[in-house]
């Protein structure tokens, strides 16, 4: 049985790298880890009473159970994109509505 050649072989992850290049999916799987890291940039308490609902063109819709707390939110908009764009190492939210 012949071996392939070292240069050719490739990891799991970076095959699969290539593959969400090659397809043109990598911004929107970058935008749906939004939703999976959601809690993880707010806390516990702001994700109890705040969830996502959707993303569109960098502008992430936010559902807020209460008027007091979608204007809490609102005053920390920035800190929050900026959290969330640490996590996700890159400019995925631009912005944020909250509803």
């Amino acid at each position: 049985m012949r071996k392939r050649p070292a240069s050719r072989i490739k990891t799991l992850g970076d095959a699969l790298d290539e593959l969400v290049e090659t397809l043109g999916i990598k911004k929107k799987l970058q935008e749906q880890n939004v939703f999976v890291l959601w809690d993880k940039a707010v806390g516990e308490r702001i994700a109890g009473v705040a969830k996502p609902t959707r993303i569109l063109k960098g502008t992430l819709f936010v559902s807020v159970k209460t008027g007091a707390w979608r204007n809490e939110l609102s005053m920390r908009k920035q800190e929050i994109v900026g959290r969330l764009n640490e996590i996700l190492a890159d400019e995925i939210v631009k912005d944020i509505k909250f509803q």
